[in-house]
């Protein structure tokens, strides 16, 4: 069997007790006084060298040093005896409950305060003189006083220990946290700049595509004309985001966000770019006078409009594209939007799919319903049509407007 290293501190507890037992030893001092069966003083340094080699494995294997201990403590009581020697026994006392296994240091102070009132009980009995109370002192000195402070420090570092836990539980979680904080303001600025170029660079694409299809002086200019309105237009917006984005730390003039009062602003503007399409674009906003609907409602609104009718300037054939909304005071807002579904025919932006994601997500956030698809056509009408709906709590969302 290989005993374990002993700790570099636990050398030093060793070497010191044995060096002041030796020098107790040679100025002739003991623990107690008359003769013992094992007579003759250099008898003590039998109980200090073994005490001194138990030190070595106070933190190692403290429990077996304890038990050894008390054998050698006991080995001293027949020798004149040394103080360092009960004073290191008291160190293994402290160790075994420090270091020991949580088993043996719950039951060590309480082996230790039943061994101290036996003794104290056992000395009364037998001098029948209350001298004899300090004996039993004494033996709570030498037991329970370690123990009991040895299990004081171990749960105050038992308590540190899971403070500590604790804390790096905590800074973990504020990580997790701010990466789902971060993961989570990446896709809504995603679908703000989505919903802000898509339909400025849609109208550009639809219209330089006609613009180089037709070889027609007036429709070119027209073209260009339109080219440069939503160039204009879409470059405003992106500085608006971009101004949103810096912190310049001017907080005296809030951030103008989108709001339902500018959709007929919006499907003017989707009918003038659509009008080279044969587009025809409507809004009828039905919503009651009290029935005024939060900013993140609002805002959602906006940006679903905004991409239902990039979505129709892509893709949709000559007709109607109907934006309806309907809401009630503490009720939903729903908003609709219908446009002819498209053939293929004619100057078409790529689409990548990325607005019904974003339309989806905005709707998800505010507890909401969504639906999108296409459906047969009112009689008299397409043949098919696109229709999006979308329902919104009247309620605030965690999204703030922007």
């Amino acid at each position: 069997m290989v005993l374990p290293r002993p700790h570099r501190d636990d050398a030093l507890i060793a070497v010191s007790g044995l060096a002041g037992g030796l020098l107790l030893w040679g100025l002739g001092l003991h623990s107690t006084e008359g003769g013992r069966p094992l007579s003759g003083p250099w008898t003590v340094l039998v109980p200090l060298l073994a005490m001194s080699g138990l030190e070595l494995l106070r933190r190692t294997l403290p429990t077996a040093a304890l038990l050894a201990g008390t054998a050698v403590l006991v080995a001293d009581r027949f020798t004149p005896g040394s103080i360092a020697t009960v004073l290191m026994f008291t160190d293994l006392v402290y160790a075994a409950v420090v270091y020991g296994p949580p088993a043996s240091a719950r039951r060590i102070p309480y082996a230790a305060g039943l061994i101290t009132v036996g003794a104290t009980l056992c000395s009364l009995a037998w001098f029948r003189d209350p001298s004899a109370l300090l004996l039993g002192l004494v033996v709570g000195l030498v037991s329970a006083g370690p123990a009991t402070s040895g299990a004081l420090v171990r749960n105050h570092r038992e308590a540190a220990e899971a403070a500590r836990l604790r804390a790096n539980q905590t800074a973990l979680l504020a990580e997790l946290d701010r990466r789902e904080a971060i993961t989570a303001e990446r896709a809504r600025m995603a679908r703000e700049l989505h919903d802000l170029v898509a339909n400025h660079l849609s109208a550009i694409a639809i219209h330089s595509t006609a613009a180089l299809s037709l070889d027609e002086p007036a429709t070119t200019r027209q073209a260009l004309t339109v080219i440069r309105e939503n160039s204009v237009a879409g470059l405003a917006e992106m500085r608006r985001l971009i101004g949103l984005l810096r912190d310049s730390g001017d907080r005296t003039r809030p951030a103008v966000a989108p709001t339902l009062a500018g959709l007929g602003a919006l499907v003017e503007q989707a009918a003038t770019s659509g009008a080279a399409s044969g587009l025809k674009c409507t809004l009828d906003a039905a919503i009651d006078a009290d029935a005024a609907p939060p900013a993140p409602v609002a805002l959602a609104a906006y940006r679903i409009v905004q991409e239902s009718l990039t979505n129709a300037l892509k893709h949709a054939d000559a007709g109607e594209v109907a934006v309806r909304l309907t809401g009630a005071a503490g009720r939903t807002l729903t908003v609709t939007v219908t446009s002819p579904c498209g053939s293929g025919a004619g100057p078409r932006a790529p689409g990548s799919g990325a607005g019904l994601v974003g339309m989806r997500e905005r709707i998800a956030l505010l507890g909401g319903e969504f639906e999108a698809g296409a459906e047969p056509g009112p009689v008299g009408g397409p043949e098919r049509i696109w229709r999006v709906r979308a329902v919104l709590p009247m309620v605030d969302d965690k999204e703030p407007s922007s």
